[in-house]
Parts: structure tokens; sequence; C-alpha cells
């Protein structure tokens, strides 16, 4: 059974930057998609970036131009680059794994697995 351990969320002023890393226990990480999901208080979970076995990407269209998500094979993680943070970001974040194909309408009943979530909280 893997295991997914994000780290890196807090507590940020509208417009700085966070860095949440994910990584992965267990064999063959660079076969695998990963991606991120975020849940808000009393809203679903939803889609938020991913990252292909290939390095191909996909973004929920409202963090286009403000995240980068990363992944570095080696050492068997994924990174989720969020700059000029808004409110509207704040939500707790959740690494995903899947072993297949994923694009920018990977919805959650599609993950294999998931990591534990942490928390980012901008304020305004």
């Amino acid at each position: 059974q893997v295991q997914l351990v994000e780290s890196g969320g807090g507590l940020v002023q509208a417009g700085g930057s966070l860095r949440l890393s994910c990584a992965a226990s267990g064999r063959s990480f660079s076969a695998y998609a990963m991606g991120w999901f975020r849940q808000a208080p009393g809203k679903e979970r939803e889609f938020v970036a991913a990252i292909r076995w290939n390095f191909i990407t996909y973004y929920k269209d409202s963090v286009k131009g403000r995240f980068t998500i990363s992944r570095d094979n080696a050492k068997n993680t994924v990174f989720l680059q969020m700059n000029s943070l808004k409110p509207e970001d704040t939500a707790v974040y959740y690494c995903a794994r899947r072993a297949g194909w994923v694009g920018s309408d990977w919805a959650p009943s599609q993950v294999g697995s998931w990591g534990q979530g942490t928390q980012v909280t901008v304020s305004s």
C-alpha cells in the first residue's frame, strides 16, 4: 500500500507563495500520474493540477499561470508551487496518484491513492 505524505501548507497573506510537497513510498513512482486536489469547507473536492508520467501537465483554469506542478522521480516527490495566492485558494490540499491516464477532468472518483491533506489558508 502506497503512502503519500504532504507537507508545506500554512497561513499566507494574499499575493504570497507556498510550495507543497508530496513524498510517495513504494516502487515505480515514475510510472504513475500524480496530482493535487483541494477541498474548501462546505464544498466538494476538486481537481487542481496533474502531471503525467511523461511530464505533461494539466491545471484547473483558475490556477493557470499561478500554480506549477512538478515531479522529481529520483526522490519520489511531487511539488505544487503556488504563487499569487488568493483567499479563494484556501482549502485542504490533497496529493493524489493514479495508474492510468489523467487530464484536466481528473475526477476524485478516479484517484487510486490519497494523501492525508495539508491546510492552506490565504488571508485577505
